[in-house]
């Protein structure tokens, strides 16, 4: 991050606060040795790792159990030219445990798609990043809208 570029550095803490207020993000996963980007709505568990709910056949599944992905948020206001984007990146595994299972599935993300047998997928977050435009179109006072 380059001074006065006009974006803050956000902690981990605000990172973490930020992404449990929107309900859609991108999982970051590798496919065909290229990344692959797809939308997914989520939910964020007591202990700060994101939670999926997706089917148990997903090319998704197959594709991030046991893997480091990334996961991205963000919220932009282009009339105001402010926002902030989170990236979460951590070890993706699919949730074994029955106990977890069944929690889950009380308190967990819903599938945009429901399917006759669904996984949950909790992303660890090992590595949780964030930034905020802070500065808009202004620059030293001057406003740069055209």
């Amino acid at each position: 991050m380059y001074p006065n570029d006009g974006f803050r550095e956000l902690g981990r803490d605000e990172c973490l606060r930020l992404l449990a207020t929107v309900p859609v993000g991108r999982i970051v996963h590798t496919r065909d040795a290229l990344p692959a980007v797809l939308p997914v709505n989520f939910r964020l568990d007591a202990d700060g790792a994101v939670l999926l709910r997706t089917s148990a056949a997903s090319e998704l599944v197959r594709a991030v159990d046991g893997s480091v992905v990334a996961f991205e948020v963000d919220d932009v206001d282009t009339a105001r030219n402010a926002g902030w984007s989170v990236v979460v990146t951590g070890r993706a595994a699919v949730v074994t445990d029955p106990g977890e299972r069944r929690r889950l599935a009380r308190t967990g993300p819903r599938s945009w798609v429901p399917s006759p047998e669904e996984v949950f997928v909790r992303i660890h977050p090992e590595l949780v990043t964030g930034r905020e435009l802070v500065g808009g179109r202004t620059l030293y006072g001057v406003d740069l809208t055209p």
